[in-house]
């Protein structure tokens, strides 16, 4: 038998959850160690994932499978193609630097006082986090995804009300409510999207009579399982719902600025840059693949709310006074894109699509965890709290810049490449709503250089005058992601060669081709 590697790759920060845990609360430091050396080892067994996967090989790799609940026709399938590889390798990527970061976020608020926060705890549940998202990409049982699609929400509802971010400029007693309402909505609002979910998982269990992604697409494919064209639509809009909460896309986004603004920075960057991506990948996964027809039907709408949370964010963005609200209404704007390249239904979309995952996982962790560095050292999130930084932190400001930079999708930096392929594959199909996304590029240069010009430049001011630059554990944390940017932005080929042979799967599980260019017959 074969060493489950998959498996490993979720066990690994499951155990490693249970054993920081368990760390005794003197030993705050052992546990942030702990917890490091688990991620890194996470790490490195989803490198060894992306280099056993073959490009070119089946369509889902590394499999396994065991019967579990019998009875039900539930099994533990895992397996991973090129979509999957790219997001496991992405979030265990960045879950070191979110605990490098996060360093002394969980630290106890007053020495010798009960106002202090258990740090084992916080970091125990970045790993329990981690090791849901990873199963999640893994999973092609529809049941065993959908258990732990939604109990991941259960670690970040703790990591959000009981580890909220310090800076708030009406008190603790203030941050501790906010911090809560934050925590709520967000459950709600995920834990409804579940439900409905739920509904449409035990519908589509009634119509195939299993829960084997492969085995129903298949049956699908052969003519072998009928399903009503109302049925389908049903389950699609059953399983679509529940994915656009968790993206975000509108009008179901309204969580996720609450939730960025009272997170500590890598809880943040936890929330948009890896649990985020599940409900954008489940798209790709779940609703083309088991309901192809059902996503063509759907296809309009989808578009016109994609574009309406592309200019939306955007626009919302521009008006924030606060950086990490700013931040939230741009990844809003963002997975509009996501979204919209993937419902394109042209292969340079879903590639660009799943390349936007990816890109826009490190260039938003990259500016969060900046933003955070520079946050905790004035202790205000409100951009006007801020200015001249870079006279007197010229290194956490330049970072800052790369980051911002990349977030508008400057062209040498990751997202560009991505942003691109998205807008050139809905404009061949959906000229019209192409050309509108168009306008999300401007408004992100808008609000991403009048955050840099208000927070970085000007007059240096006296609460700022003595900040200091960027340590060096925050600097392990930034340079790793901006070498990222640029590397990717310049050379984005090993991602790509890694999703597109999926991307054209997936074009043929809906039955869709690249439409043809016009060419203006020669005179």
């Amino acid at each position: 038998m074969s060493f489950p590697l998959l498996t490993a790759t979720a066990v690994v920060p499951a155990l490693g959850a249970v054993a920081t845990a368990a760390v005794p609360a003197a030993k705050r430091t052992a546990a942030k160690w702990l917890a490091l050396i688990v991620s890194l080892a996470t790490l490195a067994l989803a490198i060894t994932v992306l280099v056993r996967f073959d490009p070119d090989g089946g369509r889902y790799q590394l499999t396994e499978s065991h019967a579990w609940i019998a009875d039900f026709g539930v099994r533990y399938e895992l397996g991973v193609d090129g979509i999957a590889v790219a997001l496991l390798a992405l979030t265990a990527l960045l879950i070191p630097f979110i605990v490098l970061a996060g360093w002394h976020d969980a630290d106890p608020l007053e020495t010798g006082s009960r106002r202090w926060r258990p740090t084992q705890g916080f970091f125990a549940l970045i790993l329990a986090v981690e090791a849901m998202v990873i199963i999640s990409f893994e999973a092609t049982d529809v049941f065993l995804f959908y258990i732990f699609f939604e109990a991941m929400l259960i670690p970040m509802y703790f990591l959000i009300g009981g580890f909220g971010d310090r800076a708030h400029e009406h008190g603790e007693a203030a941050a501790s409510t906010q911090r809560s309402y934050a925590a709520v909505k967000f459950l709600l609002y995920n834990l409804v999207g579940g439900l409905i979910m739920l509904a449409a998982v035990i519908g589509l269990y009634v119509v195939a009579g299993n829960f084997s992604l492969q085995e129903i697409a298949q049956a699908r494919a052969n003519g072998s399982l009928h399903m009503a064209t109302s049925t389908e639509r049903w389950l699609f809009l059953g399983f679509f719902f529940a994915f656009a909460v968790k993206a975000p896309l509108w009008p179901l986004h309204t969580w996720l600025p609450n939730a960025m603004q009272e997170s500590t920075a890598p809880v943040a960057v936890l929330i948009t840059a890896v649990v985020d991506k599940v409900g954008t990948f489940a798209m790709l996964r779940f609703c083309l693949q088991l309901f192809p027809e059902a996503s063509k039907w759907a296809t309009p709408v989808i578009l016109v709310l994609a574009l309406i949370s592309i200019v939306y964010g955007a626009l919302l963005a521009v008006g924030q006074r606060d950086i990490k609200r700013l931040v939230a209404y741009a990844s809003i704007s963002h997975f509009g894109f996501i979204v919209m390249g993937i419902f394109a239904m042209t292969s340079q979309g879903q590639s660009g699509a799943t390349l936007y995952m990816v890109n826009h996982g490190i260039s938003t962790a990259a500016l969060m965890l900046v933003a955070g560095f520079l946050i905790s050292r004035r202790g205000s999130r409100l951009i006007g709290d801020y200015g001249g930084v870079q006279k007197v932190a010229p290194v956490l400001a330049g970072t800052f810049l790369i980051g911002g930079l990349a977030t508008l999708s400057l062209p040498g930096l990751a997202p560009f490449v991505s942003e691109f392929l998205v807008l050139v594959g809905t404009f061949t199909r959906y000229p019209v709503i192409g050309v509108i996304a168009t306008f999300g590029i401007v408004l992100a240069a808008l609000y991403t250089l009048v955050l840099y010009q208000r927070t970085m430049t000007g007059p240096v001011k006296p609460e700022v005058s003595d900040m200091p630059d960027l340590r060096v554990r925050e600097l392990v944390v930034v340079t790793p992601l901006i070498v990222l940017l640029i590397f990717l932005g310049v050379y984005p080929k090993p991602v790509t060669d890694i999703v597109n042979p999926a991307v054209k799967q997936t074009m043929s599980d809906v039955h869709k081709t690249d439409p043809k260019p016009e060419v203006e017959a020669a005179k």
